[in-house]
């Protein structure tokens, strides 16, 4: 997931005559190819799929996301394999899965590049003083975006 906050017109040094909104500084992608659906829980392809990424998702998010890694005094990860066997089975009937198979990817930032150096080192200093990850990472990007901007002027 591509991380997106509001910019607060605080934040920008522009003139008091002009009006200044809220808006949304974002990153975006967009994926062109094939796509294979797997719905049919009586099919094996459909069910291997679907338990897969079942696994699979339950794993990132318990250590990576969570940091359930059973080390250092932390929490051991869930595992699918917990759960009773019947009660994933009914789950897994109600989740339609796709896989695409990528053509290509177009990216798209609106990351405050379009304002003066001024504005936008306003921006950079209130969303890296929000002080959460995602004002960390909005800044950072925010930065990268408007120095790549003044390279290309």
């Amino acid at each position: 997931m591509f991380p997106e906050l509001k910019l607060y017109q605080k934040w920008q040094i522009k003139p008091p005559a002009v009006a200044l909104v809220p808006t949304w500084n974002y990153a975006a992608v967009q994926a062109y190819g094939r796509a294979k659906i797997y719905w049919d829980h009586k099919s094996e392809e459909s069910v291997n799929f679907l338990s897969k990424q079942i696994s699979d998702l339950s794993e990132h998010a318990e250590t990576s996301i969570m940091g359930y890694t059973g080390t250092d005094d932390k929490q051991k990860s869930w595992k699918v394999s917990d759960a009773p066997e019947r009660f994933v089975e009914l789950l897994q009937k109600n989740i339609i899965g796709i896989e695409i198979t990528l053509d290509r990817l177009e990216g798209k930032f609106k990351m405050s590049q379009e304002m003066s150096e001024g504005d936008r080192q306003g921006v950079i200093d209130g969303f890296a003083n929000i002080g959460t990850d995602v004002g960390r990472t909005i800044s950072e990007i925010v930065k990268e975006r408007g120095d790549l901007k003044v390279s290309q002027s």
